[in-house]
């Protein structure tokens, strides 16, 4: 055991490669006295990982070395409640809003401003917390260690914090003291939206009662209901017993040296502290002797397919220890076999006869906990049908003990771990940190988990010994496992009445309770919580540590790529290092398409890679798929022209991914597709209709403020009119509709219609992006596939632009609306929640105007300056703020918001607040730098060049747009506060998704839905 910086390398570990020992030697480690076998080389994934345990704590720390610029820290601790008020969940938002070294308000919040992260969260699950952040600026990377650090060892856990966070009550109008009192609380709200998804409501169900003995059968986030009995010296004793450094387990990723990250986590933290024994550990869950069934009930919903098959049921199975790597990775396999994709058996036994809508997303292989689990079943069924499910489950079981697995499935299976091992993403840092966290958190060893190669190895010597290997462990685990509940919910028309009868009930109990002292404190905190007014809590954000707007590099990095053209069609292709895969996208313009066929585009976009093609059926294509690519996928595009708010681009995009060997296989099956796709299976399109919405209705409570956003926008360019007929309400709709009908031929005889106009290579650009060495094989792989389709030519031959004119839009390529003319409109979407989705949408300018550089600053300023502090501290919701889109519109939203009205005069406020100009030139630079967080994102090498292709914004109209970021002055914000946002010059929409609310019924100014 050797230390280095106050830590001890730990001692089991595989033989050090050659592969990064220079990196590790000269950048990592610099010690004469390390050993190399203490370090693990890991090919798979192309890093080198040094695991550690720091001597005087215990605290157990793991670095990725690897060569990435997209550095990420992240510290996570085991957080065991025995209750459901939320504890872990109230300390996760308390801890970040304020410590010894930064004892401003919120500076968690603040630094989102004063850097260039690329990511920076939080999170609670159901045994662990996690504090992740990501950057590419090592300064930037230290100042965010620092604040971290602190936040978490550290925090002042102040009073008002933990009752603006957690929970509090307070009078519904904070100045007057005979106005009712109230629950608040952003923790308190957040989770009542979160059980406003019947899916949430479920999965938390289905964990609490199949792991009933320990810390599984509370809930961490907090029942809305118990979030209420936490008190603030129970928080501080949670953070006393659960934040130390004996409980603490860190990871670092990247390029930069970690002997840096450990000299600075030492002195910054861990010399503070002492071992401890920290009572935190998990027991195994008790073995049933017999299965159990459980019920629980729901609120129905408006929008679900089918209003009487509204029943939800599944099994669920306790599975193996997840400490125990190669077991749980077997386990994930098979679930995947038995659930993923129309060769699976229960997708063939479930979803095809059509019993219900679609899998539960409770359905697969959860490693979440510390013993994993398997379930399986299914929502949108009736409840007659309860019987029928438990049967087909059980003999699909059996149905599997006694066939097995096709080769070609797992091949499929095995193949797409391949392609993941290769597929490089920007956010690798964080799927690692997130991939381990859960093993690590009850004393596996990570560096095992990410060993796939070897565990896909092991597994496939397995089979080879014992071809009934899956078999076997399916009658294991399955079919002779007492340890399984069977759980139903069904909707109750009542659900959301008794949740508030109940929650006023809990209320009255604490109002009982309270003196004279009571109610006068509890009107003085809501006083002092107000923003603006003067707390104890320094607002003061000098403490923090912040980059400097010179900090930014002022010129972006040049992408090249070449244009050329496939059989007549625009080529654009873009040498980068993707390891060994390439990637292929071709965007097909629908501007020919009939008005009447544009609400199916989304359909057609989501099943024509389903039905079949060639000679293929739908199963042996989505094989093919499986054996051969990385995923096949179409999807609706709207782009905004760069110069016209009411010129835009409308069409489909094809994506898809291979390996190099499968170039020719990935071309054949588009080739076919456009050739010889299947229109003539009622029967699969009815499933896959039903799955599509649910899909959509389930997504509502989880995205509202986007669908908020999408309506509020639709009457104000012809763009974001088509956007809300293809994501928007509209579209929800039209599914719902679509769903309930009793014969699909109509919709079936429509397909073909637009296919003659969509996968027509006339209308069709293309973009490739690949390694120098398989370049040329991709381009001449896309000439074949030209060729190949060229039968779907019109005769008529359109002029269309090529890729180099394209940032110059050609009525060609480009669509405008002539007889479109923006107008106001405000509508309400009454909907089954108990929290409000609430958006405000203007129309100002496109991309290429000299204003919307300072309306994207504005945005992000209004957001962190005044609507922060107006919607979530005082009102009270998770989240809200502003933004500025790439098609000229400004939107306002809030999200999981107990408000509706009141949310829309903050918006009002933060007009005023910006025209008259209450901020400061430190302000203007802390908009800066988080809009330019976001301009220099990491881009993998597969997306670069992909805006370009898409949008035409070539590398010359970035950098003008980025020399117009840096230009913006105090006055330019004033101006385009009042020239597009003030009352009287905008042209606005608005548009809230909620809970009855009868002042908006009354006023005649809203479209009701």
């Amino acid at each position: 055991r050797i230390k280095l910086k106050g830590f001890l390398l730990a001692t089991k570990s595989m033989n050090y490669q050659s592969v990064h020992r220079r990196h590790v030697v000269d950048s990592i480690l610099s010690n004469e006295h390390i050993r190399y076998d203490t370090v693990t080389a890991v090919p798979d994934l192309f890093l080198t990982s040094v695991k550690l345990s720091h001597d005087a704590t215990g605290a157990q720390y793991l670095h990725a070395a690897r060569d990435d610029s997209n550095n990420l820290f992240s510290v996570q601790f085991r957080t065991t409640p025995m209750d459901s008020t939320g504890v872990p969940h109230i300390l996760e938002h308390t801890v970040l809003c304020g410590s010894q070294r930064f004892p401003c308000r919120d500076p968690f919040f603040k630094m989102l401003n004063r850097s260039l992260s690329t990511f920076m969260n939080a999170f609670t699950a159901s045994d662990y917390t996690m504090y992740p952040f990501s950057t590419q600026n090592a300064k930037d990377f230290q100042n965010l260690l620092s604040v971290y650090l602190d936040a978490v060892f550290f925090p002042c856990l102040r009073e008002l914090d933990f009752c603006q966070e957690g929970w509090r009550l307070e009078h519904e109008t904070p100045t007057d003291p005979s106005s009712r009192l109230m629950f608040k609380g952003v923790v308190f709200n957040e989770m009542k939206g979160v059980f406003s998804d019947n899916e949430s409501l479920y999965a938390q169900h289905l964990q609490n009662k199949l792991l009933p003995d320990h810390t599984y059968a509370v809930v961490s986030g907090g029942a809305p209901l118990d979030i209420p009995d936490l008190t603030w010296e129970q928080l501080k004793h949670f953070h006393a017993t659960h934040y130390h450094p004996s409980n603490a387990r860190f990871f670092t990723y990247g390029d930069l040296p970690l002997e840096q990250h450990l000299q600075q986590i030492e002195k910054e933290a861990l010399s503070k502290f002492e071992r401890t024994e920290p009572n935190t550990a998990v027991p195994p869950q008790a073995h049933w002797d017999k299965p159990r069934v459980d019920h629980v009930t729901c609120r129905p919903d408006a929008l679900a397919p089918d209003p009487m098959k509204q029943n939800t049921l599944c099994m669920s199975y306790l599975l193996g220890d997840i400490t125990d790597t190669f077991e749980a990775f077997t386990l994930s396999l098979l679930s995947s076999l038995m659930i993923s994709g129309p060769n699976s058996p229960f997708y063939k036994a479930l979803i095809e006869p059509e019993i219900g809508s679609d899998f539960s997303s409770s359905v697969g292989f959860d490693g979440s906990t510390r013993q994993a689990s398997f379930t399986i079943g299914l929502q949108g069924m009736a409840e007659d049908n309860t019987e029928t499910v438990k049967h087909i489950i059980a003999q699909t079981i059996d149905d599997i003990v006694a066939t097995g697995f096709e080769e070609e499935q797992i091949e499929a299976l095995l193949h797409k771990i391949e392609i993941q091992m290769k597929h490089q993403s920007t956010s690798f840092g964080l799927a690692l940190a997130s991939y381990i966290a859960s093993c690590w958190n009850h004393d596996g060893d990570p560096v095992q988990l990410l060993k796939i190669s070897e565990n896909v190895s092991r597994f496939q010597q397995c089979l080879k010994e014992n071809p009934r290997y899956l078999q076997d462990k399916v009658q294991h685990y399955f079919k002779d496992n007492t340890h399984r509940l069977t759980l139903t919910m069904s909707p109750d028309e009542r659900f959301l009445e008794k949740q508030a009868e109940a929650e006023e009930q809990k209320l009255q109990e604490k109002i009982q309770n309270l003196s004279d002292a009571d109610h006068k404190d509890i009107y003085e905190k809501g006083m002092i919580m107000r923003p603006g007014k003067t707390r104890i809590i320094t607002q003061d954000a000098s403490c923090l540590p912040a980059l400097k707007v010179s900090d930014i590099e002022p010129i972006i990095p040049y992408t090249p790529v070449q244009l050329g053209t496939a059989g007549g069609v625009p080529v654009q292709c873009c040498e980068q290092p993707t390891n060994g895969m390439v990637y292929f996208r071709a965007m097909c313009n629908l501007n020919s398409l009939p008005e009447d066929l544009k609400i199916y585009v989304p359909l057609f976009c989501s099943v024509i890679t389903k039905l079949g093609c060639g000679e293929l059926d739908y199963r042996q294509q989505a094989q093919r798929i499986e054996l051969k690519t990385g995923g096949m996928s179409v999807s609706p595009q709207i782009i905004p022209d760069t110069d016209q708010l009411d010129l835009y681009e409308q069409g489909i995009m094809l994506s898809s991914s291979c390996l190099e060997r499968n170039l020719p296989d990935m071309f054949q099956l588009w080739s076919d597709i456009f050739n010889s796709p299947h229109f003539d299976d009622e029967q699969r399109l009815r499933v896959l209709v039903m799955m599509s919405a649910q899909e959509l209705s389930n997504g509502i409570s989880y995205s509202g403020h986007m669908y908020a956003m999408t309506r509020a926008a639709r009457t104000l360019a012809p763009s974001a009119d088509l956007q809300e007929t293809f994501s928007g309400m509209d579209q929800v709709k039209f599914m719902k509709r679509i769903a309930e009908l009793t014969d699909l031929t109509s919709v079936l005889r429509k397909l073909p219609r637009i296919k003659r106009h969509l996968l027509n290579p006339e209308n069709m650009r293309c973009a490739v992006n690949a390694t120098p060495q398989k370049m040329s094989d991709a381009a001449g792989e896309v000439e074949r596939f030209m060729g190949n389709i060229a039968a779907n030519r019109k005769e008529r031959k359109p002029v269309r632009p090529t890729v180099v004119e394209r940032s110059h839009r050609s009525p060609s390529s480009s669509c405008q609306e002539p007889h479109f003319k923006p107008c106001q409109m405000k509508t309400y979407f009454q909907l089954p929640f108990n929290v409000n989705f609430v958006s405000e949408c203007v129309r100002t300018v496109p991309f290429s105007h000299a204003d919307y550089a300072s309306l994207c600053i504005l945005a992000r300023m209004m957001t962190a300056k005044f609507l922060h502090g107006e919607i979530r501290e005082k009102g009270g919701a998770y989240g809200g703020g502003a933004r500025m889109g790439g098609g000229g519109l400004f939107s306002f939203y809030s999200y999981r918001d107990p408000n509706s009205t009141q949310t829309l005069s903050a918006f009002r406020g933060g007009v005023e607040w910006a025209r008259a100009g209450k901020f400061t030139q430190q302000d203007i630079d802390e908009a800066k730098l988080s809009v330019f967080s976001a301009v220099d994102a990491p881009v993998a090498p597969s997306d670069k060049g992909l805006g370009r292709f898409l949008n035409g914004i070539t590398d010359e109209m970035k950098q003008r747009h980025r020399e117009r970021l840096f230009a913006v002055t105090n006055k330019n914000l004033t101006d385009v506060a009042g020239r597009y946002l003030g009352v009287g010059q905008q042209t606005c929409g608005v548009a809230i998704l909620g809970p009855e609310n009868e002042s908006i019924r009354k006023d005649p100014s809203w479209v009701v839905k």
